[in-house]
């Protein structure tokens, strides 16, 4: 590449909550502050053909669930995929991919392996290796980012010295590094909105405030939907396990609040929680913020980088401050980012302070910034709290403090054997830091606090959409593996199968159930128990099963892979002869891995064929639809 012109560098990233934009925007910056200029963009938002225009191209993408690619990377993706494009397509392009990830998934960082593997196919050269950000790390993905990051610009400076003007290792003086935000607040006097607008009395509609603040947020996702699909009311919160056994699930159903909203057996609901109202007007207070202002949150320049909805920013309706912070600016549980610790150095009057950040976002400090932080799960306030010399701008604030994320829960209800209604299964999480701080979930721990008889006036924003695990026909027979909370979903397909099987005409199900102790967390132990005789649809005389592995009621550990090996024949029948489909639903960690481990040996045991063959016969059934995993860290 011997053109030596100033074109910009650009950052192509895929982000599914927001990890890969950060990591892409850090990229961006370090390459600024080297004077090489950037364009950073969204793949939903730049235009795949024009790939081949380009000389550099580095990609920053995210894998979720189980090897999936985040949904603004989908359409690009299906674009690189085409036949007809020709393996000398990208012939020219020099390309470096950066994926974040986390190897307690079977398919760690599968997304930016495979699309390193489609650039080199289309004919792209990779500059360096690509780069696998791993949340395992001591560091989190930043532990592979830094020395990656050194990686790259030496290389970018050999093929293209104009690149960096003062070579890749110059770094400006620390007063010229401060970027300045790119976002500004707008604040309106009250009395000319009430004069000049309806909006304080529109903006009362909690639909309208929270569709006004998550549209102004600069977190705002291309393809997130801001106003929610329903209210809901809790109408039952009811503890699943046993109390003082050290876990607690509940069991929450609600009623949609005003209206009725349709969904379908393994859909995924996602709830908006409500942050402590005392923490945030303690945020507000250290921050010298008035809750009564009325703002406008829009960007400084319209750019490829910004995520905002152009269109709207320019007609935004004002919002009370206050509401803003409340449902678009997690204060109360999320931890801060790196650069917001490096923008808060810039801001520190105390000497010490300053020091001290310094030193957090200097190479050197980062292992001891991540078990400051991240470790500890310390909350922008209690950062703020830590430094009390620093006063950040509200527009750093806005840009930098992590958004107010819903959280999504597997449906463990049927619409036809729960009309009006939505039923969740939830661990309510907490957890004892290294410093020996307790912690709570935000989401759980604020469903687990309501009360339905006394939070009548409680409505929880929601959103529904479809999950991992599609609903399956009535004449389809199922193996359903789903230990803990895993249930969830299948508790929904049971019941919805239930409601289908008039005259016994519904395909059986088996399904394998997996906790700690009977006495303990066996969750809905009466629902299955009344499915699996009688010939209920988990009945043995169906053709279906029910078998439970309690993992800690004997000596030997017995998972739920134990229990299907036990079942083998039976499941091999299912599989061979029924056409079965296999639905895993649970815990990320090793369990879904194990269970497609226990399904290999069985087909290779019962079927009789090597391993590899039983390898390609369970990618076979993931390709026919007949193989699904949902799971969740």
């Amino acid at each position: 590449m011997g053109e030596k012109s100033r074109k910009p560098l650009l950052v192509l990233y895929a982000s599914q909550t927001g990890n890969a934009l950060d990591a892409a925007e850090r990229v961006g910056r370090e390459a600024e502050r080297r004077g090489c200029p950037v364009i950073l963009s969204s793949m939903d938002e730049f235009d795949a053909n024009s790939l081949t225009l380009e000389k550099t191209v580095i990609f920053v993408v995210s894998t979720t669930g189980q090897g999936d690619a985040p949904d603004a990377m989908k359409v690009f993706w299906k674009y690189l995929l085409q036949k007809n494009l020709p393996k000398s397509w990208l012939e020219g392009v020099h390309y470096a991919v950066f994926g974040l990830g986390d190897s307690g998934y079977q398919k760690f960082n599968f997304v930016a392996k495979k699309l390193d593997r489609r650039l080199h196919d289309l004919g792209a050269s990779a500059i360096v290796e690509r780069g696998l950000g791993d949340d395992q790390h001591p560091s989190g993905y930043e532990g592979a980012l830094d020395p990656w990051m050194t990686s790259l610009w030496r290389v970018l400076y050999q093929i293209n010295p104009t690149f960096f003007p003062h070579g890749p290792d110059y770094i400006p003086p620390t007063s010229q590094l401060l970027d300045q935000p790119k976002y500004q607040i707008v604040y309106h006097e009250l009395g000319l909105l009430q004069a000049g607008l309806s909006v304080v009395s529109d903006s009362k509609s909690p639909a309208m405030e929270i569709e006004r603040a998550r549209s102004m947020s600069p977190a705002k996702l291309s393809y997130d939907k801001s106003t929610p699909d329903a209210f809901l009311k809790m109408v039952r919160n009811e503890p699943l396990t046993r109390k003082g056994c050290g876990r607690d699930v509940r069991h929450f159903e609600f009623e949609f609040f005003p209206s009725t909203i349709s969904y379908d057996v393994g859909d995924v609901l996602e709830v908006l929680p409500s942050q402590n109202p005392d923490l945030v007007d303690a945020f507000i207070q250290r921050c010298n913020l008035d809750p009564e202002a009325f703002i406008t949150v829009c960007p400084k320049q319209r750019g490829s980088h910004h995520l905002l909805d152009g269109s709207k920013s320019g007609q935004a309706l004002p919002i009370n401050l206050k509401k803003y912070v409340e449902l678009a600016m997690d204060v109360t549980s999320a931890s801060p980012r790196r650069y917001f610790f490096e923008v808060m150095s810039y801001f520190a009057t105390a000497e010490h302070e300053k020091e001290r950040l310094e030193y957090f976002v200097s190479p050197e400090g980062r292992d001891d910034l991540y078990q400051y932080n991240q470790k500890e799960r310390r909350t922008v306030l209690e950062v703020l709290e830590d430094f009390p010399s620093v006063q950040m701008p509200f527009e750093w604030l806005v840009e930098l403090v992590p958004p107010l994320r819903k959280r999504a829960f597997s449906i463990a209800s049927s619409p036809s054997a729960h009309p009006n209604q939505v039923h969740l299964t939830v661990s309510v999480v907490s957890w004892t830091t290294p410093f020996k701080r307790k912690r709570m979930g935000l989401c759980s721990s604020w469903l687990a606090s309501l009360d339905p008889l006394q939070a009548t006036g409680v409505t929880i924003p929601a959103w529904f959409h479809k999950g991992s695990l599609p609903a399956p026909p009535p004449s389809l027979p199922l193996i359903l593996i789903g230990p803990g909370t895993g249930c969830a979903p299948f508790r929904g397909f049971l019941a919805e199968r239930a409601a289908q099987d008039t005259s016994s005409s519904a395909a059986p199900i088996m399904f394998f159930f997996g906790c700690r102790n009977e006495g303990d967390d066996f969750l809905y132990r009466d629902l299955w128990l009344s499915h699996s005789h009688d010939g209920g649809l988990l009945s043995e005389a169906r053709g279906g099963g029910f078998y439970v592995a309690f993992s800690r009621d004997q000596p030997q550990k017995v998972y739920v892979q134990h229990k299907m090996r036990e079942q083998s024949q039976k499941i091999w029948a299912a599989l061979s002869e029924g056409g079965a489909a296999i639905y895993v639903a649970g815990s990320s960690t090793n369990m879904p891995s194990d269970v497609m481990l226990a399904v290999e040996e069985i087909i290779s045991k019962e079927g009789g064929v090597a391993r590899e063959a039983a390898a390609v016969l369970i990618r076979r059934l993931e390709r026919d639809g007949k193989y699904h995993v949902e799971a969740w860290s």
